[in-house]
């Protein structure tokens, strides 16, 4: 069977809302390392990670063996109706990585129930069910989740379990602050946030929740020290503050373990996922231990915290301080940043990001226009010379760059490389 016959077959079953890259859509069937091959038997080097899931690449020798072990002995599943060892281990790990004080951690499968579970407990605990959220933000696929995503390419529905309003911060790119210096940005952005709590909600705000890095997005991100002076804020008025970790966390960003460490300020909650399980379905809330404990009715999760997703999480912790990945992700984003921003090209507003999260923002040829098109044309010419890689931002023109945090130096030059001379074939074709 063909791809293609697969794609028909695909469009027939499958949802219409539930797209996929490319003018001629690829199935990944194998993976080693870095690379991963399509049903027609070609190979990519990998740039985008299914999603920043596969944070430390595919077939990893250590996680594979601690997955084997775990099936080994025939318990894929209990539920947390029972004590689980592996899942203690694990959350006790990240309540002390958290640097949350008295932490306590709730494990689900996705970081859209994560984050589901953590407006659930901010609303219970401030018995109230007004939410602040970032302009440009995503949050999950969830009921709640769409509700406070700022980002109108996924917001699905406009009913909502919880009353939002969003303030300025995340996307410096098209903010009406962009000319400013980071002191003032950020001063301009607290600003609003007064005004906002002063005049748009009924003062009883349950939470503010931030991606330090807003992913899909377009990895867009502010200055450092936003998110301290707005908690600062947010402590006056008895406002929950829970940074979206789902896809900074683990030491993505390469400067920090946690994208919020780089505002110098301790969250109330962190929620997290993705690169924490390397393929592995899982996710979780960390949080002061009062809030997670505000429930006063039952509650489980049949399937988070399992003890094969736990195995498997445990192994990549373990991974990524053997290896110092924090610090290889530091160097390879460093490589990937500067040389792309030496490739100067006029379909190029601007290159941003930390770490292995970089964000090409695309225009239109000597202006600020976003260019949809440029962005489409990219991920073909990227695929055509073997390298896959993603896209998103507001306006869906920015290419998305996050390849796993096991990339070596040759790997960045190689992808590096092709995204310039993509570039060039991009530019020429829109001239």
């Amino acid at each position: 069977m063909t791809e293609a016959d697969l794609l028909a077959r695909h469009k027939a079953v499958m949802p219409t809302w539930m797209g996929l890259l490319y003018e001629e859509p690829i199935e990944i069937v194998q993976g080693r390392d870095r690379r991963v091959t399509d049903g027609s038997g070609r190979t990519y080097l990998d740039f985008f990670a299914g999603v920043l899931t596969n944070a430390m690449g595919y077939d990893i020798t250590e996680i594979s063996d601690a997955v084997r072990k775990q099936l080994d002995t025939g318990i894929l599943h209990t539920s947390t109706l029972y004590l689980i060892r592996s899942q203690v281990e694990l959350a006790e790990r990240i309540a002390k990585l958290s640097g949350i004080p008295d932490a306590k951690v709730f494990f689900t499968n996705s970081g859209s129930e994560a984050n589901d579970t953590a407006l659930m407990l901010a609303t219970q605990y401030r018995r109230s069910n007004q939410v602040l959220a970032l302009r440009n933000s995503y949050h999950g696929r969830s009921f709640a989740t769409v509700a406070i995503t700022g980002n109108r390419g996924w917001s699905a529905s406009a009913l909502s379990p919880v009353k939002v309003n969003y303030v300025h911060g995340g996307y410096r790119y098209r903010s009406p602050f962009r000319d400013l210096s980071d002191a003032a940005y950020i001063d301009a952005c607290v600003a609003d946030l007064v005004d906002v709590l002063e005049t748009a909600t009924a003062g009883d705000v349950a939470c503010m929740i931030a991606e330090p890095v807003q992913g899909v997005g377009g990895f867009s991100l502010p200055p450092d020290g936003l998110f301290k002076a707005m908690k600062e804020v947010l402590d006056a008025y008895g406002v929950l503050f829970i940074s979206d970790e789902v896809q900074t966390g683990w030491g993505r960003t390469g400067e920090h373990f946690w994208g919020i460490d780089a505002h110098g300020v301790t969250p109330d909650a962190m929620t997290f996922a993705k690169g924490l399980g390397n393929g592995l379905a899982v996710g979780g809330i960390v949080a002061r231990g009062d809030l997670v404990d505000c429930f006063t009715a039952n509650s489980f999760s049949t399937f988070g915290g399992n003890p094969v997703s736990m195995a498997g999480a445990t192994a990549v912790i373990d991974y990524i301080a053997d290896h110092d990945l924090q610090g290889n992700a530091a160097a390879r984003g460093e490589q990937l940043l500067s040389g792309l921003r030496a490739a100067a090209s006029p379909i190029v507003g601007e290159v941003r990001g930390k770490g292995l999260m970089i964000g090409v923002e695309l225009v239109e040829p000597g202006g600020t226009e976003p260019s949809v098109r440029a962005a489409g044309r990219m991920l073909e010419e990227t695929k055509r010379r073997g390298l896959l890689v993603g896209k998103g931002g507001l306006h869906g023109n920015v290419l998305r760059i996050a390849p796993p945090m096991t990339l070596t130096a040759e790997e960045a030059q190689e992808g590096l490389d092709i995204l310039v001379d993509s570039l060039a074939a991009t530019q020429a074709a829109l001239s």
